[in-house]
């Protein structure tokens, strides 16, 4: 299961080392952020609520002397003063007496709203000895106040409604209602001036997140920048080590950049440098040698030549004939393989139609389908996989079908031919040098076994592949995929 998980995550990767440096910088801006901000929306929460409770308890002793002061009035004059509080305006309370509780829309909530009804019951109680007040938060739209529950926002201005509203702030009001007898109860409403009381859940609200995002692009704009001057060396590297079979005398990478980087460049030059020197080493050695061996080969040719038994004769310089010809095909492989040939852009179409008239003229029949736009390749190396493959087609089954599938990315070209195929135990095998199937095939009828390798190397030196299969109603099926890139000698 975790090894599953893990695979699946691994999956959703960015692939490119720039884009891992840069989710790496956006998880750790945003951990940071979102950290930093909870920590200090604890704190400020923390002192917020101590803020509310000293002002919650202030309140409360106000409220409490109001209720005393009320309770200490005769009955018959506590109309007569509530006229004249609402005459005179100004205070801080709208104070009223009902003959029922008025209901209250609550919408008190959380720690806060627990902190100020338990400082209110509490000092209520201590001052006045009521235990049952009712202590509530209402919005100043949905406040209705006096026995016929008349909104507060349909109150004459003369009845001080604006010590309840504060706009555009809209703080939350608080509304005490107890008893005073039977059928009368004490209304007390008035504002407590905290702004959003009751959105302490809000934490990331708008302007906050707004800075968070501000913080994010600001960090990873910059270290955008600094990762693509850093990754960019590599990313020269990557297509110079793409590109080392097709080029080996390419100049050398500049070792710019940090030190690792710079040690890494100077890594690859130098691997660059060793496998030129060992290439044209082994060039050297092979020449060497063909050349070593024809002397010797031509001198026992004329001795052959002198012996008296025919059929001896005829033995011995068939012996002479398989070793020249395999001298000639060992240093044939070498010069097909040779890395120093520029890359241009080659009109597949025409070499493959110019092969196919060469083969006519010997009694061959090629067909070419199908068209490409110029490939950037080696000229001479990708006649000499084409032509291989085409006599081999040719010898084998008579007849060959091209068909090519040109596309962006790459360009696909599939032969045919109508010869008796190959096994599948096989199909890897006729890679080997000197390797061929037919037993009855000698070396006088062509070839040495070093055609299908050779086409091989060839495709894969220029980044592509080279598959075989055979065909559902007979012969060999040989698909190559060549890849396009930017363009001749280009990195």
């Amino acid at each position: 299961m975790v090894a599953g998980a893990w695979r699946r995550l691994h999956r959703l990767l960015p692939r490119t080392l720039r884009g891992r440096f840069v989710l790496i910088m956006i998880t750790g801006v945003l951990s940071a952020q979102l950290a930093s901000y909870a920590i200090w929306t604890a704190q400020a929460r923390a002192s917020r609520l101590e803020q509310l409770d000293e002002l919650s308890r202030n309140v409360a002793y106000s409220v409490a002397s109001t209720v005393r002061f009320f309770r200490s009035l005769p009955h018959d004059y506590r109309h007569i003063v509530l006229d004249q509080l609402r005459s005179m305006g100004g205070t801080r309370f709208f104070v009223s007496i009902n003959d029922h509780r008025i209901p209250v829309e609550e919408i008190g909530q959380g720690r806060e709203q627990a902190l100020v009804v338990g400082n209110f019951r509490r000092i209520l109680g201590e001052e006045l000895g009521i235990r049952d007040a009712r202590v509530e938060f209402s919005r100043a739209e949905t406040l209705r106040l006096l026995n016929n529950e008349v909104l507060l926002h349909d109150l004459p201005p003369r009845w001080g409604q604006h010590s309840l509203l504060m706009e555009p702030l809209s703080p939350p009001i608080l509304v005490v209602q107890l008893a005073l007898a039977p059928q009368e109860w004490l209304y007390v409403a008035t504002l407590l001036p905290v702004p959003e009381l009751f959105a302490g859940g809000r934490w990331l609200a708008g302007d906050r997140l707004f800075a968070v995002l501000i913080v994010l692009l600001t960090v990873v704009g910059l270290s955008w920048l600094g990762i693509r001057g850093v990754t960019r060396p590599l990313a020269k590297l990557a297509g110079a080590a793409r590109q080392l079979g097709d080029d080996l005398d390419a100049p050398p990478l500049p070792e710019r950049g940090p030190r690792e980087t710079r040690e890494t460049t100077r890594a690859f030059n130098r691997m660059q440098e060793r496998i030129r020197a060992q290439v044209e080493e082994r060039e050297r050695l092979f020449a060497a040698i063909s050349h070593d061996l024809k002397t010797p080969i031509t001198r026992l040719r004329l001795r052959a030549e002198m012996l008296d038994d025919p059929h001896q004769r005829e033995r011995f310089c068939a012996s002479l004939d398989e070793l020249d010809l395999l001298v000639k095909g060992a240093l044939a492989s070498v010069k097909g393989l040779d890395l120093h040939e520029a890359v241009v852009a080659v009109d597949v179409v025409a070499l493959l139609e110019a092969l196919a008239a060469e083969l006519r003229l010997q009694g061959g029949e090629v067909v070419v389908t199908g068209t490409a736009a110029p490939l950037p390749a080696k000229p001479l190396a990708l006649k000499r996989c084409l032509g291989n493959l085409l006599e081999n087609a040719v010898f084998y089954g008579g007849r060959a079908e091209v068909r090519l599938a040109d596309g962006p990315e790459a360009l696909a070209i599939t032969l045919r031919d109508h010869g008796p195929g190959i096994p599948e135990a096989q199909r890897e095998r006729v890679f080997e040098p000197f390797v061929r199937l037919e037993p009855s095939r000698s070396r006088h009828t062509g070839g040495s076994g070093l055609g299908l390798g050779i086409a091989r190397h060839i495709v894969r030196a220029q980044g592509g592949s080279l598959t075989l299969a055979n065909h559902p109603v007979g012969g060999l099926v040989v698909r190559l995929s060549l890849p396009r890139r930017d363009g001749p000698g280009g990195r």
